[in-house]
């Protein structure tokens, strides 16, 4: 059996590379298997153990349903920060891998505003004072100890991926004073998939088709993975089911995240302020679905030549239309100060400043935050705090501008 070690055992990544994976078995006659881990609690774990790590796949769209049996996880280990022993089976773990895959959201990363590794966070100090806490602890640690080469694929929103994780895991090491790694790569990847998060009624469906109903997992038709060629180790037959394996893949992750991504967010917040709940329900709105419109266009105006926009902005306005697949606006609302950035500050600077929708939906992220902290409720954002003061200070839009490096 040949093993991937992935951080970060969500949703995106049951309905994305572990999807993958499995049919890339299935396709090839191959046997990887995925043992995750979770950085934050033993919850998934505890839940997935009884069905021998097994889920449902609810793939949805306005056709009907699929339900997919999911088998490819062999195990889920909890790096439980108090127990050594859960540590070290984590260590060993990556040490063994053939492939390490990351799903850890953007803020996972902890990376400054100049897109640097904050070494002044609490959670790296943590780690550089001896007690694990964030995948760098795990990666740096096991990479002392490999012989073998091994090949480390970010799965997030970043730019550059890939290039993003190198970087932040060699300043890590140059932190720790010391570096003797195996041959490694990073391929920059894109994927894309919308996946909301796990109801009661999404366990209960499932439940009542007799299929494995602890955290099934709900997704759209739509998938999409472009992985750069930088393989140092065999890798699963991904692109016989329908993954794409490229020389660079910095022009796919430019039109997801402005296009998609930029999109999302201006929906989240606009969508939220003008009392919508879903995703499909703000983009039938006419001056939601114009300000989703404009993004288009201004994003679509900074990507290199040759990269087809207008198929995928007619699949985009169709995903987001999508009745059947029920995505929180709140949801995709949460981390703005770590999301703007890359999803709309680029196609910004890109203008000159001259990108009048995707100024728009910055604003709509600014009053956004203001009516939250007015209503009393705290934003999920790691800069939460500096939201609040920045709210109910005497210049809000001011300095919730300077939190994201919007020049306004």
């Amino acid at each position: 059996m040949t093993e991937i070690l992935h951080f970060g055992i969500g949703n995106f990544h049951r309905a994305h590379q572990a999807w993958y994976t499995h049919h890339a078995n299935l396709a090839a006659g191959e046997d990887w298997s995925i043992t995750g881990v979770s950085l934050r609690s033993p919850a998934m774990r505890d839940t997935l153990n009884p069905q021998g790590f097994d889920y449902t796949l609810a793939i949805r769209d306005a056709a009907g349903e699929t339900l997919d049996r999911i088998s490819v996880l062999d195990d889920i280990l909890f790096a439980d920060p108090n127990d050594t022993t859960a540590q070290e089976a984590v260590l060993n773990a990556a040490i063994k891998a053939d492939i390490i895959t990351l799903t850890v959201t953007e803020k996972g990363y902890h990376l400054g505003p100049d897109g640097q590794l904050d070494l002044d966070h609490a959670a790296i100090r943590a780690d550089l004072a001896g007690t694990p806490t964030t995948v760098y602890s795990y990666l740096f640690h096991a990479l002392q100890k490999r012989d073998a080469p091994v090949t480390i694929i970010s799965c997030d929103n970043l730019s550059a991926n890939g290039d993003s994780l190198s970087t932040a895991l060699d300043r890590f090491a140059g932190a720790m004073g010391k570096k003797n790694w195996p041959e490694t790569s990073f391929p920059n990847t894109m994927v894309d998939r919308i996946t909301p998060a796990t109801t009661d009624a999404l366990r209960n469906h499932v439940a009542n088709k007799d299929m494995r109903c602890a955290s099934p997992v709900e997704t759209e038709t739509f998938c999409e993975w472009v992985i750069e060629d930088r393989f140092v180790t065999p890798r699963p037959a991904w692109d016989k089911v329908g993954a794409q394996i490229v020389t660079d893949a910095t022009p796919y992750e430019l039109r997801k995240l402005r296009l998609l991504n930029g999109a999302h967010s201006a929906l989240a917040y606009a969508g939220t302020l003008a009392g919508f709940e879903y995703v499909h329900q703000a983009i039938a709105e006419p001056e939601l679905r114009a300000l989703v419109n404009g993004i288009f266009d201004e994003a679509s105006a900074t990507l290199p030549s040759g990269i087809e926009t207008e198929n995928f902005r007619a699949a985009l306005l169709d995903r987001f239309a999508n009745p059947a697949l029920k995505h929180r606006l709140r949801q995709i609302a949460m981390d703005g100060t770590l999301k703007l950035p890359v999803r709309l500050l680029g196609t910004i600077e890109a203008h000159d400043g001259r990108a009048p929708w995707c100024r728009k939906a910055v604003e709509a992220w600014m009053d956004f935050a203001i009516s939250e902290t007015w209503a009393g409720s705290v934003v999920d954002d790691p800069k939460s705090a500096d939201i609040k003061a920045a709210c109910t200070g005497e210049t809000p839009k001011a300095d919730l501008a300077k939190l994201i490096g919007y020049t306004g």
